[in-house]
């Protein structure tokens, strides 16, 4: 049990800090039942999650079957200072009425994946509100400006005298300081978190916790485009708020390579249930529609229900198998003549007017499923079929 326990824990994990502590945590709570403490922090930056965030909370789900108790953190307090990794320039701060109704949402969210009953939602504004002036003097004397700066995204803008703020050289030390106060056993993040992971340890180890946290990295989740990390600024993100029939529609649109990507990182299946799918695939026996179309079920049923995915499924194949509408159109109404980048825009099937006529000049956009081809076209009054790609449609109505 605790070597199958490991495998399915280091599945998909891009590194592992302490290993051997993780061994140790793992079979003692076979042995006697004696759970350990999972952290995983989230500054709520932004009011929803995407599947990309969700790698974690699928391996969290996974600790939590074999001893943990997750401490899922909501960065309340760092939230306000804004996490520089990665940033070439200082982030605007966050007013706390924001960072707590997106912390709220996320509340929300996570109990898709995670069981509440091994999870504790944990505020870090509780104990560093309490450090207080001195406690962060204190904190501040724990690591010097050099060992600050061999961080790469601190170093370059250094390098580039690009500013850094000194509550971003407070950021990585808070969070490690969040380590000692949870008193947390393993911290999970992404391999862009590193240096402030080690942090964790780091400090453990300076105020005395009797532990040194072990560390599980997980990678990046790639977006539809299998290129980029999966990211709400690029567009290439499936939300976890999406509709039904959307989430199961992008599942869909990645690339049989990637399949096995998303397999991996976000499916409950065992390794040796995606082993033998992926071996019939091969040989020919499971068509790769097949083994998306489940990927795409088990994804939707896990966000919304079984149901909705079943639905989304029937609906999919409808339009897309039969060349049929969607079934409940949204209606757009605006007044006319209205130019079809606008119009676009204006409805939501596009961000941006240039995107539109782009999307137009490369055969994307349907009227009344035909291909538009005048990016300069005036619409008349009348009521109208607009369709961006194969899953974006609006009932627009123009009005005198």
């Amino acid at each position: 049990m605790v070597q199958e326990a490991l495998v399915e824990i280091r599945r998909g994990t891009a590194e592992i800090i302490d290993l051997e502590r993780i061994t140790f945590l793992v079979e003692r709570f076979f042995k006697t039942g004696e759970r350990y403490k999972v952290k995983a922090g989230f500054d709520p930056t932004a009011p929803d999650l995407h599947l990309g965030h969700t790698v974690l909370l699928q391996k969290m789900a996974t600790l939590q079957r074999y001893g943990a108790d997750i401490q899922f953190l909501i960065g309340d307090f760092t939230g306000m200072i804004g996490d520089p990794t990665g940033k070439n320039e200082t982030r605007k701060k966050l007013d706390r009425e924001t960072v707590l109704q997106n912390a709220q949402t996320y509340k929300d969210q996570v109990f898709k994946i995670l069981d509440p009953e091994k999870t504790q939602i944990m505020f870090n504004s509780k104990w560093l509100e309490a450090l207080g002036a001195s406690g962060l003097v204190e904190l501040a004397t724990t690591f010097s400006v050099a060992r600050m700066l061999e961080r790469e995204d601190f170093d370059k803008r250094y390098k580039s005298q690009t500013p850094i703020s000194i509550s971003e050289f407070l950021y990585p030390l808070l969070q490690g300081y969040d380590s000692v106060a949870m008193d947390c056993d393993i911290e999970m993040g992404g391999t862009d978190q590193k240096f402030n992971l080690l942090m964790g340890r780091h400090l453990q180890r300076i105020y005395n916790v009797g532990k040194e946290q072990a560390i599980i990295m997980m990678p990046l989740l790639e977006g539809l485009d299998g290129v980029q990390k999966m990211s709400k600024s690029l567009g290439n993100y499936i939300g976890v708020t999406d509709s039904s029939l959307d989430m199961f529609g992008k599942v869909l649109s990645i690339s049989d390579v990637l399949m096995w990507r998303y397999y991996e990182l976000l499916s409950s299946k065992t390794l040796h249930e995606i082993g033998q799918l992926k071996e019939g695939v091969q040989n020919g026996s499971i068509h790769p529609k097949a083994a998306k179309e489940a990927l795409a079920m088990e994804i939707v049923a896990r966000f919304h229900d079984v149901k909705l995915a079943q639905n989304a499924k029937l609906e999919f194949d409808r339009i897309h198998a039969q060349h049929d509408l969607p079934s409940d159109l949204e209606t757009f109404t605006c007044k006319g003549p209205i130019w079809i980048a606008k119009a676009l825009v204006d409805s939501g099937l596009e961000p941006s007017t240039s995107q539109a006529r782009r999307d137009i000049a490369q055969g994307a956009v349907k009227c009344n499923q035909k291909k538009l081809s005048d990016a300069q076209w005036q619409i008349p009054e009348g009521e109208y079929v607009l369709q961006v790609g194969k899953r974006k449609f609006i009932q627009l109505k123009v009005i005198s």
